[in-house]
């Protein structure tokens, strides 16, 4: 053979295109050449973004919460913040963590769970080592995902550069066809292109690992920059609160207030006479609460609960009830002047509380999973704008002081079979294990709502009812509404005095007195 056949030269001094030497710059020229940049940008462009999208995320848990560890989904940007995303609620971009390059954290969650683990977090001495483990459990986590998102890197390197082995391939017999009408034998092209590959493969890999390298780098330092000097949640993502704005002109006048649902309403209980379209469409009674602690203490207390009210719909937003849009019970509580105290009575609807009631009214076992889930996140749905609610009683004016009402139950867990208010034609109706199911759930209920108040020093107050089918003896008859009345699992007038009378126990001496 000639000297210039691609077989007698080395792989950087021949091609088979040309059969010709070049000179000593020839790996170094060919490193560069079109086909190496090219690769070597595809696996950075388009290979980090992909790994980085396709990766999932990895199962952590810390203070008891089962999170997901991995990176936010690629940005067109030099630069982003980490996020937090609450599965079902909110992501929030965390400013304080911004990272240059592709790889910005991401931290999910779901609703948050009560358990042993997650109250360890208030303990003044488990919290240090809770603080510990959790730290470890997400640095873990995210080193995981780092760990196998580089192998991923690597996969698609690799396969990105078979890929362009076989069009390099191809391009060259095009080329000579082209040019001479024939081409070299097949075995030379290929074993030529093999070369050229190998070291197209070699820059790429060596550029996507260290471009991994990098980002990793990058991230650690800007969540490291942006974790000093930061002491709370709130310093981390930022604080949120937006209080009711005061509605209308200022009130004099009353001593207290009760703002609520409808059990302090006492609906089903006799109309307020010539009541105003608000009253009205709320249906507040000449028995309500408010009116029972004015009688028993010889104040004058002002009625704002309505029937069906929420924390963020009723007393911190307006709320629609028949035809009429009632403006928040905490917006109107603004501005009454001269308040000695206040009364809430929140929860159950937040919850849905009635959902679960009449689903195990409705099926023969209501202790499901499902439901139970459901529960738990209601829950801890109500519990942080619960906290809301009492950033914006703890700022009221004049500083009343504010009692919390607890829920109650409706039944005792051994209530007899023959219990009429544990039946409903057709339906498999309640039995002490559902009994006992939903008394748990209410205890949890006011777990979060005697929790919250101690947070402020807030007064707490359960309300004193004796429940359905229970034993009574002073002849007044029940407290508790059962199915054949007109609002069942509502107190009568009988347990609206008995609420009232435990609430004024509770209410501080006057200012003066």
């Amino acid at each position: 053979m000639t000297g210039g056949h691609p077989a007698q030269h080395s792989d950087d001094a021949a091609s088979p295109a040309t059969g010709t030497t070049t000179d000593a710059a020839a790996p170094t020229l060919r490193s560069r050449a079109w086909p190496t940049i090219a690769l070597t940008l595809f696996c950075l462009l388009a290979g980090i973004p992909t790994t980085i999208a396709l990766t999932p995320a990895q199962p952590v848990e810390a203070f008891g919460q089962h999170l997901t560890v991995g990176a936010r989904p690629p940005q067109p940007a030099l630069s982003g913040a980490a996020r937090l995303v609450q599965v079902g609620n909110t992501e929030l971009d965390v400013d304080r963590l911004t990272v240059w390059g592709p790889l910005r954290p991401q931290l999910t969650m779901g609703p948050v769970q009560r358990s042993e683990a997650a109250a360890a977090v208030f303990d003044a001495e488990r919290a240090p080592q809770a603080g510990r483990e959790a730290v470890e459990s997400v640095v873990t986590g995210f080193l995981d995902w780092y760990l196998l998102a580089g192998a991923g890197l690597l996969v698609f390197t690799l396969a990105a550069a078979a890929g362009a082995t076989a069009l390099r391939t191809l391009l060259v017999l095009r080329r000579q066809s082209r040019t001479t009408g024939a081409h070299a034998p097949l075995h030379d092209i290929w074993s030529y292109c093999v070369r050229a590959a190998r070291r197209m493969t070699l820059v790429a890999l060596v550029a996507a690992v260290l471009a991994w390298l990098g980002s990793g780098a990058l991230a650690y330092a800007g969540s490291v920059r942006g974790l000093s000097n930061v002491s709370s949640l709130s310093q981390l993502v930022g604080a949120n609160h937006l209080s009711p704005a005061p509605v209308g002109p200022p009130v004099t006048g009353f001593d207290g207030a009760v703002i609520g649902d409808s059990r302090v309403v006492r609906l089903g209980g006799p109309p307020l006479p010539d009541a105003p379209p608000d009253a009205a469409a709320c249906e507040r009674s000449t028995d309500s609460l408010a009116v029972e602690i004015g009688n028993l203490s010889g104040t004058r207390v002002l009625n704002l609960a309505c029937p069906d009210a929420t924390v963020t719909s009723g007393l911190r937003g307006p709320q629609q009830r028949r035809d009429r849009v009632l403006p928040p019970q905490v917006g109107l509580l603004k501005q009454v002047r001269d308040l000695d105290f206040v009364v809430v009575a929140i929860g159950p609807n937040d919850l849905g509380w009635s959902d679960f009631l009449q689903y195990c009214y409705g099926v023969p076992d209501c202790s499901d999973q499902l439901t139970q889930g459901e529960f738990d996140y209601r829950l801890a749905a109500f519990d942080r704008v619960y906290g809301d609610l009492l950033v914006d009683l703890n700022g009221l004016p004049d500083g009343p002081q504010v009692i919390i009402m607890t829920s109650y139950g409706a039944f005792e867990p051994d209530t007899d079979a023959d219990c009429p208010d544990i039946h409903r034609d057709g339906y498999p109706g309640l039995d002490p294990t559902k009994i006992e199911l939903l008394t748990a759930r209410n205890d949890r209920l006011n777990e979060v709502l005697r929790t919250g108040a101690e947070k402020y020093g807030f007064t707490v107050v359960d309300p004193p009812l004796r429940l359905l089918c229970g034993h009574r003896s002073d002849g007044l008859g029940p407290d508790i509404q059962g199915l054949a009345d007109p609002a069942p699992f509502h107190p009568t007038g009988i347990g609206e005095l008995r609420m009232a009378s435990a609430v004024v126990r509770q209410i501080g001496p006057q200012p003066g007195g």
